[in-house]
């Protein structure tokens, strides 16, 4: 029950990449469930991966010696869906198909997984926390700084490039 959780039933199995894999499948079901009528469904789905993810993740650490294995990537889903709740909401808000706002989800995927590798800030500074704290939080400070920086580019678009269109 614990791998399955944590790896977000086996795709953090997945090679190359298991975190990319991790934020892939997020943005996946998040897109299905925004289209089948669900925006809300993707912040509650954060909030409820991140509280779901600090309880097993503890857990699944206790059994290896690996401070941050990089099949765990319930902490990718729960960060990949609080940086797609600020494109989704807005979206939803307006009724606009994420389908035909198709940025709304490479944007939060791109920067989630740049803010993720690379670490800046207090993305880094949770990572060096380590144990089972580190390991999510990373994670969820990489979805706010990409949901912060999706609207931010989102705004500039709107407000810049696209009356110049």
């Amino acid at each position: 029950m614990i791998a399955m959780i944590t790896t977000f039933f086996g795709i953090g199995r997945l090679r190359p990449g298991p975190g990319t894999w991790g934020s892939a499948a997020a943005v996946l079901l998040a897109v299905l469930a925004y289209q089948a009528g669900g925006a809300l469904l993707i912040p509650l789905g954060a909030v409820l991966a991140a509280l779901i993810g600090f309880w097993a993740v503890p857990q699944a650490l206790r059994m290896t010696s690996d401070e941050d294995p990089s099949e765990i990537v319930i902490d990718e889903v729960a960060g990949q869906w609080l940086a797609m709740s600020f494109t989704v909401i807005p979206l939803w808000r307006h009724g606009i198909s994420i389908l035909d706002a198709w940025p709304a989800f490479v944007v939060p995927f791109a920067l989630f997984r740049l803010f993720d590798i690379w670490k800046p800030w207090l993305v880094g500074r949770a990572d060096r926390q380590g144990g089972a704290v580190g390991v999510m939080m990373d994670d969820l400070w990489a979805g706010l700084f990409a949901g912060l920086g999706s609207v931010a580019l989102a705004g500039l678009y709107h407000a810049v490039l696209e009356p110049m269109l």
